[in-house]
């Protein structure tokens, strides 16, 4: 879709207008709504936004920073075909910090805690057959929601800072895949946290985040022109 044509969420302009660009064109990006390859230009961005080029400029370098954006000088500025290997890297991460994260949940499980997990997925459940794209927030607040459970809140933002290419690719997934199987995981891992079983636990959870390699092969193929080429 061309940036002109999407209806996005006004900035204050009483609060920093930065981060607050920098959150709207990542979430563009990330939800596939200006696909890789969309040239954007920081004039288009400020007239759209009413806001002046600095803070344009300042979002598009932090977002080239996160391999979001490819800043070409003379050519303007593109969104990124997505990499294979920062999906995998960012994967392999997750895995071993979330792993833990959940074995130290299982250690002392917390009834509080289990509540709410278990309102989330119901709350997950309900979306699922509706409205598949808006399942990826929600997997982002449950396993946040364990991180905060661990005492680990900051294992968290260490990985929100480099999920960005994930997330792109999850955002397919989510509507072109059934959901019921996230879903299934997710309870699977709230049992054995509530059963205080730090193996089961750290066992769903790999299971849980190791899925994804077994959709990247059939992402790519639907959608050759997003990803970057293979290497030789």
């Amino acid at each position: 879709m061309d940036f002109a044509q999407l209806n996005l969420h006004r900035v204050d302009l009483s609060l920093p207008v930065g981060p607050q660009l920098t959150r709207v064109l990542r979430d563009c990006i990330v939800r596939n709504l200006l696909i890789p390859g969309t040239r954007i230009s920081e004039a288009e961005v400020g007239a759209k936004f009413g806001i002046s080029r600095q803070p344009v400029r300042e979002a598009f370098i932090k977002l080239a920073e996160e391999g979001l954006l490819e800043i070409r000088p003379q050519r303007g500025t593109f969104v990124r075909k997505i990499s294979l290997q920062a999906v995998t890297d960012a994967r392999f991460v997750r895995e071993a910090v979330e792993a833990d994260i959940v074995k130290a949940c299982a250690l002392a499980p917390s009834a509080e805690l289990i509540r709410e997990l278990r309102s989330q997925i119901r709350a997950q459940t309900r979306l699922a057959d509706d409205r598949p794209a808006a399942f990826v927030p929600l997997d982002d607040e449950f396993h946040h929601t364990l991180a905060e459970g661990a005492g680990r809140t900051n294992a968290w933002a260490v990985i929100e800072g480099m999920k960005s290419q994930m997330d792109r690719v999850r955002q397919m997934t989510s509507t072109a895949y059934p959901l019921a199987h996230l879903i299934k995981q997710h309870t699977a891992v709230v049992d054995a946290v509530e059963a205080g079983d730090p193996l089961a636990a750290e066992n769903a959870m790999r299971g849980h985040l190791q899925m994804i390699l077994q959709d990247l092969p059939g992402i790519r193929e639907e959608y050759p022109d997003y990803f970057d080429p293979m290497p030789a």
